[in-house]
């Protein structure tokens, strides 16, 4: 595989987490610098651990997680949405409803659910005997810097009112999970 194939697999891989990253730029209002790297850093991480993952355990256990990955990915952001959603018709239209930080929860949900896809990257790629440490490695770093454009791209968009980015951003974690399944 080619370097120029393994950037395009990195960045069709990091797509998840940059939509996700810019719903997440659409929420937040404070600790915005952290929230974006903590973020970034978590399905950088995933993205980069999961193909490695995959690819070691591509000859035994994928045959029995492929069959049902996507419902995976599609309950994860179905949750997400659902939760952002209702958070979103908790406040009132004039308290300060977006919150203030990124739990750790929260940041393992949504670095599980975006790289469900390199968990199965991975494995494709032990079955075409490529070697994982450099494409994992450049996986990771497109998804870091892609979550933070994507997180950065949402912020710019805050001129909303919080309570329908709130539910914007709940939606497209919904459409995420509904994309996984197809």
């Amino acid at each position: 595989m080619s370097l120029i194939a393994i950037l395009f697999l990195a960045v069709a891989l990091s797509i998840d987490a940059s939509v996700v990253s810019f719903s997440q730029g659409l929420v937040f209002s404070e600790n915005k610098r952290k929230n974006s790297l903590f973020l970034a850093f978590f399905v950088g991480l995933f993205q980069t651990l999961m193909p490695i993952i995959g690819w070691f355990i591509a000859s035994g256990i994928y045959k029995y997680v492929e069959a049902f990955d996507h419902w995976i990915a599609f309950g994860i952001f179905l949750l997400l949405g659902l939760k952002f959603i209702k958070d979103a018709f908790k406040c009132e239209e004039n308290e300060k409803c977006a919150r203030t930080c990124i739990s750790l929860q929260c940041l393992l949900l949504i670095a599980v659910a975006t790289s469900i896809d390199a968990l199965a990257a991975g494995a494709t790629l032990y079955f075409l005997k490529i070697s994982i440490l450099i494409p994992a490695i450049i996986i990771g770093v497109i998804t870091f810097i892609n979550s933070l454009i994507g997180f950065w791209s949402g912020y710019v968009l805050k001129k909303f009112p919080s309570k329908y980015l709130e539910i914007i951003a709940g939606l497209i974690l919904i459409g995420l999970g509904i994309k996984a399944l197809f």
